[in-house]
């Protein structure tokens, strides 16, 4: 099946309820949902022949992107998805009324967020630093990041490193 919403809001309202349906339905009882977070989609704004952003569960935080165009690729399966920052390996997912997704894991389980705003925040900023390519005129031109995007999430940095995206370059 192929997605084809006519803005970011269309898709944000199906997101949302659909992962609000879930949250009441299949995770009753899971005890990895951070009672202090709620559904939220952050972005969805047209890339590459899709719509990219980040969904905030009290479970987990992903990357998604959601293609408008038919995509054929089987769910459960992993596949690459070229962001301006670099490569991410993300799994299909297929849920209805959605369709067809990729997504990849950023938060998960999502204890460590203290609230909303937080998580917000953070989808906002994580959703900068995918859409930023790192410049070539770095001190260290051929240095590219070892660590999966969760990881460098999870070091310490300053609101300034934060806010330049330092997470996704690694530590310089």
């Amino acid at each position: 099946m192929m997605a084809n919403y006519p803005n970011a809001a269309a898709l944000i309202e199906v997101l949302e309820a659909t992962f609000n349906e879930i949250q009441s339905t299949r995770m009753q009882g899971i005890p990895i949902l951070n009672p202090r977070l709620s559904v939220k989609a952050v972005g969805f704004k047209r890339w590459d022949q899709g719509r990219l952003g980040v969904l905030i569960t009290p479970w987990f935080m992903n990357m998604m992107f959601v293609p408008e165009v038919d995509y054929k690729a089987a769910v459960g399966s992993n596949q690459l998805l070229q962001l301006p920052s670099g490569i991410y390996e993300c799994i299909v997912g297929y849920e209805e009324p959605i369709g067809l997704y990729l997504s990849s894991s950023l938060f998960s389980p999502m204890f460590e967020f203290a609230d909303q705003l937080a998580a917000e925040q953070t989808a906002q900023a994580a959703l900068i630093a995918l859409m930023t390519e790192e410049a070539s005129t770095s001190a260290s031109p051929t240095k590219t990041p070892t660590q999966p995007l969760a990881e460098r999430l999870e070091q310490p940095l300053s609101r300034r490193e934060w806010l330049q995206g330092r997470f996704m370059r690694g530590t310089t």
